[in-house]
């Protein structure tokens, strides 16, 4: 009851009578929320290249939940093979900066753009074929829907949200 999705951040709402609110530190900001004493354990784990999720309940930070996805070794041949073709790869995110960089450079990605709401990955998306560029945008998730319906090319991963799927003209099932 009282669920509200905050679109690129988080969600908040009731349970059991607590408010309780997950998203990321923009999130928390924007419902008053003091996180500093969170940080340090944080920025330890963006470091890392984990995506940090903050907890809060009824108002006041209770914890961090932090998520790793792990880079498939075949992630690592790809992108070589993408950048020797002369393909330009860059990385939309709506991590935090820390941790879209530390997983950008495990990949050799130059270009990186993070804490994006879904929004501006769409106009990232427009601006490229603005240019001239001929755009294939790969997500999975929700936040990635709008930038997947505007590329040339939209691929979406068969284990994503249906939004996504929905919005690609290419979904990749394994």
């Amino acid at each position: 009851r009282g669920f509200l999705a905050h679109v690129g951040q988080g969600v908040a709402g009731k349970v059991g009578g607590v408010d309780v609110a997950l998203g990321n530190a923009r999130l928390l900001a924007q419902l008053g929320i003091d996180i500093a004493a969170l940080e340090t354990s944080a920025e330890d784990h963006r470091a890392a290249g984990r995506t940090v999720i903050f907890v809060a309940l009824n108002g006041q930070a209770a914890g961090l939940v932090a998520v790793e996805d792990k880079i498939k070794e075949s992630s690592f041949a790809a992108l070589r093979d993408l950048h020797a073709d002369g393909v330009r790869v860059v990385m939309l995110s709506g991590d935090n900066r820390v941790t879209a960089h530390a997983v950008a450079a495990a990949l050799g990605i130059d270009d990186v753009r993070a804490e994006m709401l879904p929004a501006q990955k769409r106009e990232v998306v427009q601006k490229l074929r603005a240019e001239g560029r001929i755009v294939a945008m790969a997500g999975d998730g929700v936040n990635d829907a709008p930038a997947l319906a505007e590329a040339h090319v939209g691929i979406a991963m068969g284990t994503g949200a249906d939004i996504a799927i929905e919005a690609a003209a290419i979904t990749l099932l394994g």
